[in-house]
């Protein structure tokens, strides 16, 4: 794969965020599977370092927050006894941070749906904003601690706790969500704006990474063997929607609309940012001595 053209790296990255699987990808390229491999892999790391270096300093007013779920190596209830609780088999979030006005997603994490995700997700989220924000998340109680914790005073914190009815067992609704019932709008901390309270971009964008994502996909086979390509897919995936794609109300790209770029990025541009491979130091020839 080092000396691959570009425009194949280009092609491979494009159809990776369109949602194309691995092995379609493989057909479609006509190169390996490890080939596919290895460059999310390194786009994915690539772009990771690239949000963690540059999405900083953002000027927002308001922010929602989200999980959403996906599954590594196998559905929780299938987990063997000696992996359950570890990251990586069964159940696993991606938290998102997304501004509500540039559409910007400020900060995400891979994780579990528990309290030390929860502070390093919106530890990561508070460091990234430049100003006081109203935010929004739904009713999960590990938000509240590590809120005031990040933040302190220095928020307009409330959640959209909603509520569902009971869930039907019948065959034709088995995969189906449960009767939405209504709302509760609960102030935190500080004072939010109450019409402002709301949760729909963030999870907006959970449709859009369960389209642009292969891995996210229900009920096929498609989903991560090994959490790190999870959150390989993740990165290259929040790289393109930041800083690539256009958003369709906003008719520029998120990083556009936030400041953060002056243009469209090109899926070249993207591949672009994996680093050139450095090439190993060859030893002096040393002859075999046979006995």
């Amino acid at each position: 794969m080092n000396n691959m053209p570009i425009e194949k790296k280009a092609q491979i990255i494009l159809l990776l965020v369109e949602g194309n699987s691995m092995r379609s990808i493989e057909r479609i390229v006509g190169c390996s599977i490890n080939t596919v491999t290895k460059l999310l892999e390194d786009a994915g790391a690539a772009c990771a370092f690239h949000h963690d270096v540059h999405v900083r300093g953002i000027k927002s007013k308001r922010i929602q927050c989200d999980e959403i779920w996906a599954f590594c190596s196998s559905k929780e209830k299938n987990v063997a006894p000696e992996n359950k609780g570890v990251l990586g088999f069964g159940d696993v979030y991606t938290w998102t941070g997304i501004d509500a006005d540039s559409k910007l997603i400020v900060s995400y994490m891979v994780g579990k749906r528990d309290a030390g995700y929860a502070k390093v997700f919106i530890d990561d989220l508070a460091e990234r904003l430049n100003n006081r924000v109203q935010l929004s998340t739904d009713g999960h109680k590990p938000y509240l601690e590590s809120v005031e914790g990040a933040f302190g005073a220095n928020v307009d914190y409330a959640m959209l706790v909603k509520h569902y009815g009971p869930a039907s067992n019948t065959d034709q609704r088995r995969y189906s969500p449960s009767e939405f019932s209504g709302a509760d709008k609960r102030v935190i901390f500080g004072k939010p704006d109450m019409a402002n309270i709301s949760t729909s971009f963030v999870e907006r964008q959970n449709l859009t990474m369960r389209m642009g994502m292969r891995r996210f996909t229900r009920l096929t086979n498609a989903f991560s063997k090994k959490v790190e390509n999870l959150e390989y897919a993740v990165a290259l995936h929040f790289m393109h929607y930041n800083f690539a794609r256009i958003h369709k109300t906003l008719r520029v790209t998120p990083a556009m609309e936030a400041g953060l770029s002056d243009h469209i990025w090109s899926i070249e541009e993207i591949a672009a940012l994996i680093p050139e491979p450095v090439a190993k130091k060859r030893g002096a020839y040393k002859p075999r001595i046979s006995n």
